[in-house]
């Protein structure tokens, strides 16, 4: 509410009169300079006009427009910044002074799209660069970043659309999205740039693979992945949307294929339990430990047999969480993609199972496992024989069970488990109560999965007995029996799955690994012949056959094995986009190092990563992959700490700007959004926002107030066509009221819908700043040289004020509270327009505050204040306390006991001295004037009390 209140009082300045007598007659003469009334030539006149005085009047009307010279100040100063390198990190050894404190701040690495840059980027790029500039004007050695993660299928599909290579590609990219970058004005330190697709830069990528490879981290196996036959490449599963790519919207189907896959569950507990020491987020913290889902429970084989009970010869291993419910397991779900389904299907069956497996594999694992969707199954023909009852129970094919997780098969209790409920009510299989809530109350009709007493759980035959036991108890009474009869074992499990590890694409990191031709032994690449470089191939496009772009560079696939001399042929598919992104924060650390990954002294120095910020999508995968390297790597001794980040932060999104929509029914007749009838059989269509207004909390047509509109705010995309082009928004605005808004918005961490109304606020801010300090237009429109700040020493008003906002500023800048912090820099403004002079050591410390959000106006007005250097490395201002404390109180003041009001007093201010300003309060004073005063009671600080002579009130 304070920042809306605020930016209400930039379009409404303080009336004239308000302010004091030389300020409104300035402001006067200002506002007849900034706005003069303008007479619009005749229609004739104007169309005879040459085009070059048309030019001229464009330009002025330009420039009338502009809340101050903006489009001259950044670029000059970006100029400066880039000529005498600011941002520029010394390495150490080269003047690097490792007695200062370090602050290594890093936006997650971008890809490089050739759209460019839309206004959701500079987000997260906004608030890292705020935090270096005040973390280097805080005397740190700060290191800030940036390069390209640029490896990836969207340039390969440009490629194989248009012919054109993704190194060309890839290049124009890297170029537009630096040149967007540099023109917002963010201090990175581009000695530094580093690309993913850079043979320097991979070389490292593939060491780090063979360091894997030898330590049985790196290994091959045929498993059920992602394919997509239009793309002709293995998909991740965050890659695929609803049975479709994500990219283009083609079919994708699961297929079993031979992959490069990474270990990464031998360090589940390690992710997992380092998590505790780990100061981030909780939500992320949370989020992690979900994907990674370690459980306790039971891994127990079940007989596989006929109908009539007969052994087939096959045990079907399952996990289970819950081995206290093993009487209720009445039937038995393999997946798909189970080794062991086709012996287990029966041949009145087969046809059935084999129809079911392609319409599975068609599918997705987030669809498969949607707990909102339909059940689906087939019987596979076969039974089970369940130890702990010696019933026979069916045994069932269902997607809703993944082969990837656990054993690829469960027993299935549906009294007590949502997922086999459902799947037993679609199919009518038994539902067996095994599990009594402790309350005795629960709703049959729905699965029970709590803790309880157990109940229906005996059998002597098979020796086991666990009714009336608590359910922690019976578990391990029930693993127990299982370990002792030879029916299975106490397990621990993982959702975490290996890394599928491998990409059916040309644009990728090469496998530094070669197969004999003769035995098809792997064998990897000494490191002294890293980098293996791609080969230049002009045909892109999939092969078809499954076979990756690769072998059609035949030259390049034939080749030697260097230690053997034997006839070879390399890898042909080629890493994940994520591989190259898992380390890059590393490389930064040392770019230019040839000889090894990382310098060890600066990796000391340098990590981890102090605050790291990115997208929420990155939450989970990317900041687990890249912990997995890091934590080999420290094995390895090669890094210094356990973890790369110390403080992670997600940004929001910022979605286009609200769309309104109006519904109408068949025969073309608007229809209210909140109307009783349905809206189903409408139509919608769009309406444009000056045919719309507010009422209340919803929107309404201008011309209709009783139709309610739908109005909604959609992630930016160029399908929808709401993407804000920030070269736009420089052009119109200046990149520091872009940067300044997208702080202002609101919270870092919150989505927020954009506005150009609010860029314009934040804008007219920027030029009351401007002109606050430097002063009003001259008549052509320039301004003058210098300031119109004084060497007058500052009041103790004006110091109270301007460390009010150090304290604020500062406060909300540690705490990553942008919005909160602006706001208290628009009040600090708006108490300057009333003060009588400005003193020069006051603005100069205001200035500073300001220079992390807005720098190229900082540096200008730091300029024009005399300081001929810049300002990037001066001491952030200090608030001083004795400025804090406030001089004077409100008192409330009492007759009689009653409160009738109050007075402001110095906080020192004396019994007499009150009363004397209680008596000539306008309130106040017809309470006591003439009255009889028995007494006055006088707490400092707190209350005066005024007790009448009730008898002298009276008369």
């Amino acid at each position: 509410m304070m920042a809306l209140a605020l930016q209400w009082q930039l379009q409404l300045p303080l009336p004239l009169q308000a302010r004091p007598p030389a300020v409104a007659a300035a402001h006067r003469r200002q506002r007849r300079l900034l706005f003069p009334v303008r007479r619009v030539p005749p229609l004739r006149a104007r169309c005879c006009a040459s085009a070059a005085e048309a030019a001229d009047a464009g330009k002025a009307q330009a420039a009338a427009r502009r809340a101050y010279p903006y489009d001259e100040i950044e670029q000059r100063w970006q100029r400066h910044w880039e000529e005498h390198r600011t941002f520029r990190t010394p390495d150490i050894g080269e003047g690097l002074d490792t007695s200062k404190p370090k602050c290594y701040i890093l936006d997650m690495f971008p890809y490089p799209s050739g759209a460019g840059l839309h206004v959701g980027h500079p987000l997260g790029y906004t608030a890292t660069d705020i935090l270096s500039r005040f973390k280097r004007m805080k005397g740190f050695n700060v290191l800030h970043p940036m390069g390209w993660d640029a490896f990836g299928l969207p340039a390969e599909q440009y490629a194989i659309e248009t012919g054109t290579h993704p190194k060309i590609t890839t290049e124009r990219n890297i170029d537009r999205f630096r040149t967007q970058l540099k023109s917002l004005g963010f201090s990175y330190d581009w000695d530094r740039e580093i690309s993913t697709t850079e043979p320097s830069y991979y070389k490292w990528t593939q060491w780090i693979f063979l360091q894997l490879l030898k330590r049985g981290l790196a290994y091959q196996a045929e498993v059920p992945v992602n394919w997509c036959p239009a793309l002709g490449t293995v998909l991740a599963n965050e890659e695929v949307v609803d049975g479709v790519s994500e990219r283009g919207g083609y079919p994708v189907i699961r297929k079993p294929m031979r992959q490069w896959m990474l270990r990464i569950t031998s360090y589940a507990d390690r992710l997992l339990e380092d998590l505790n020491d780990l100061d981030w987020p909780e939500s992320i913290k949370e989020m992690q430990r979900n994907w990674i889902g370690r459980s306790k429970g039971a891994e127990l084989e079940f007989s596989a047999v006929d109908k009539e009970g007969h052994d087939l010869g096959a045990k079907l291993l399952v996990y289970t969480t819950r081995p206290d419910t093993i009487f209720g397991a009445t039937y038995l779900v393999v997946a798909p993609e189970h080794v062991l389904l086709s012996s287990l299907t029966s041949e009145e069956q087969r046809e059935h199972v084999e129809e079911y497996k392609e319409l599975a594999a068609r599918k997705s694992e987030l669809e498969r496992t949607d707990l909102q969707k339909e059940k689906t199954g087939v019987f596979s023909g076969s039974y089970a024989k369940n130890p702990a009852t010696g019933e026979i129970i069916p045994i069932w094919v269902a997607d809703y069970v993944l082969g990837s997780y656990g054993t690829g098969a469960i027993m299935a209790v549906p009294a007590h488990d949502s997922r086999d409920h459902e799947f037993a009510m679609q199919y009518e299989l038994p539902i067996i109560k095994v599990v009594s809530p402790p309350n005795g109350n629960c709703d049959p009709t729905e699965a029970y999965a709590d803790d309880g007493i157990m109940i229906n759980s005996c059998n002597s035959s098979s020796g086991l007995d666990i009714n009336g036991m608590l359910s922690k108890d019976a578990a391990r009474k029930v693993i127990e029996w299982l370990e002792s009869n030879g029916y299975g074992k106490k397990k621990v499990n993982y959702k975490l799955r290996d890394w599928l590890f491998a990409r059916q694409r040309y644009w990728g990191e090469p496998f530094p690994v070669v197969y004999h031709d003769d035995t098809n032994e792997m064998v990897p690449l000494s490191e002294n012949e890293l980098p293996l470089t791609l080969p230049e191939l002009d045909d892109f496009t999939p092969t078809g056959t499954g076979e990756p772009p690769l072998t059609k560079a035949t030259d390049w696939v034939r080749t030697i094995d260097p230690l053997s001399k034997k006839p070879a042929r390399r890898e042909t598919s080629t890493m994940p986009q994520w591989a190259g992104s898992c380390w890059y924060y590393l490389r930064f650390m040392d770019p230019k190092n040839s000889n090894i990954l990382v310098d060890k002294a600066k990796e000391r120095y340098w990590g981890p990563v102090d605050i790291y910020v990115g997208g929420a999508e990155h939450s989970v995968l990317h900041l687990l992959y890249a912990r997995f390297w890091h934590k080999v790597l420290y094995d390895m001794g090669l890094v210094s700490t356990k973890e790369p980040f110390k403080c992670p932060i997600n940004q929001g999104l910022i979605l286009g700007e609200i769309e309104y929509s109006a519904y109408r029914d068949n025969e073309g007749r608007l229809v209210s959004a909140d109307s009783n009838s349905s809206l189903i059989d409408c139509y919608q269509e769009k309406v444009p926002a000056d045919k719309v207004t507010k009422v209340g909390d919803h929107y309404v047509l201008k011309d209709g107030p009783n139709i309610r509109l739908n109005a909604r705010a959609y992630k930016m995309s160029k399908s929808r066509g709401n993407v804000i082009n920030p070269d736009d928004v420089v052009s119109e605005y200046g990149a520091d009221s872009l940067r300044l808004y997208e702080m202002f918005m609101g919270p870092l961490r919150d989505s927020k819908t954009w506005s150009t109304g609010g860029i314009e606020g934040v804008h007219r801010f920027l030029g009351r700043t401007w002109r606050l300090i430097v002063g009003p237009p001259l008549p052509d429109g320039s301004y003058k040289d210098g300031t119109v700040t004084t060497e007058d020493e500052p009041t103790l008003d004006q110091l109270r004020v301007l460390h009010k906002c150090i304290a604020r500023v500062t406060e909300e800048i540690h705490e990553t509270r942008f919005n909160t912090a602006i706001s208290a820099m628009m009040e600090f403004v708006n108490a300057a327009y009333k003060w009588e002079t400005e003193p020069k050591s006051v603005i100069e410390s205001f200035v500073l505050l300001l220079s992390p959000f807005a720098p190229h106006l900082a540096e200008e007005l730091w300029f024009r204040l005399g300081r001929p250097q810049s300002l990037a490395y001066e001491q952030f201002p200090e608030a001083k306390s004795e400025y804090l404390e406030e001089s004077k109180l409100v008192l409330p003041v009492q007759i009689n006991g009653k409160t009738r009001g109050t007075i402001l007093v110095d906080k020192s201010c004396s019994e007499d001295d009150a009363f004397q300003i209680a008596a000539s309060d306008e309130k106040l004073s017809k309470y006591l004037a003439e009255k009889g005063i028995r007494k006055r009671i006088y707490v400092p600080g707190r209350i005066l009390n005024v007790i009448l002579d009730q008898q002298k009130a009276r008369t």
